[in-house]
């Protein structure tokens, strides 16, 4: 049976508001990524799916605001924000509402939601040291107690796997997957990464990076291989706005041929 960790991306608070235990967050959240990850499994695979859940850990309160208007943004958030929106259109210009309602008008108001939430929980790791230490802690242990074959990490879960992994280099990882992953993205999270020097995770024998064209958090397009260090970085079509949530590539059998059949156990 393959053993598989995932470690989620933004909006997680939900299951842990839901069931109030980090430990009934995961199982729930483990769920809800199998029944995903099921529609497009290899016949007669079987698989251990766990999660490592952190997200409880950078908002103790319950998790960040949900106002839409990108505003109501502290003032690094707002950093955070425009720099983003600028790679994805380098001739915008202007202040924090003009950026967000441009998003708004090319992608969606719920990709704002979704571009709002992640710059809060981005900001909410990168500036307090505690949580980071402790959000890499919550990963390697995981990673210890339950020996995976296979890491699944999602958007701002790649960047907290990719640290775990550096910072805690006792482990032996056949097959690091991310998805959607930010880890390339210049001002807003690759400069910001620790440790600075970018590269294959020690401990991590095979690292592939997979993300749909469309996916506004895995920008620069095509830049993960060079500025990060995978091994592979392909693109796919999730066929859906859905990629700011796992449920789009985990269905995908794109996917599903690379955890089943990079070399793992089946």
């Amino acid at each position: 049976m393959l053993r598989v960790l995932g470690v989620h991306g933004v909006g997680a608070h939900r299951y842990h508001r839901r069931t109030s235990s980090p430990e009934r967050a995961a199982t729930a959240l483990a769920t809800d990524w199998f029944r995903h990850l099921g529609t497009a499994m290899p016949a007669n695979s079987s698989v251990d799916l766990q999660m490592a859940y952190y997200a409880h850990l950078l908002h103790p309160g319950g998790g960040p605001p949900v106002e839409e208007d990108p505003a109501m943004l502290e003032p690094a958030e707002q950093g955070l924000f425009v720099d983003w929106m600028r790679l994805l259109n380098p001739a915008l210009t202007g202040n924090v509402p003009r950026a967000g309602d441009w998003l708004a008008r090319t992608h969606g108001s719920a990709t704002r939601l979704f571009a709002l939430t992640f710059c809060r929980e981005l900001n909410a790791y990168l500036s307090d040291h505690d949580a980071r230490e402790a959000v890499r802690r919550t990963v390697a242990d995981a990673i210890a107690r339950f020996e995976p074959d296979v890491v699944v990490a999602h958007s701002l879960g790649s960047v907290v796997a990719y640290e775990s992994l550096c910072a805690h280099q006792d482990h032996d990882i056949g097959l690091l997957v991310t998805l959607g992953s930010p880890l390339a993205m210049p001002g807003v999270v690759a400069d910001h990464l620790e440790p600075g020097d970018h590269g294959r995770p020690p401990g991590v024998r095979r690292w592939i990076n997979l993300a749909d064209p469309d996916d506004i958090a895995a920008v620069p397009h095509g830049e993960a291989a060079r500025r990060s260090g995978p091994d592979e970085d392909i693109r796919i079509r999730a066929g859906m706005w859905e990629f700011q949530t796992p449920g789009a590539y985990l269905r995908s059998t794109e996917v599903t041929d690379v955890i089943f059949g990079a070399g793992t156990l089946t």
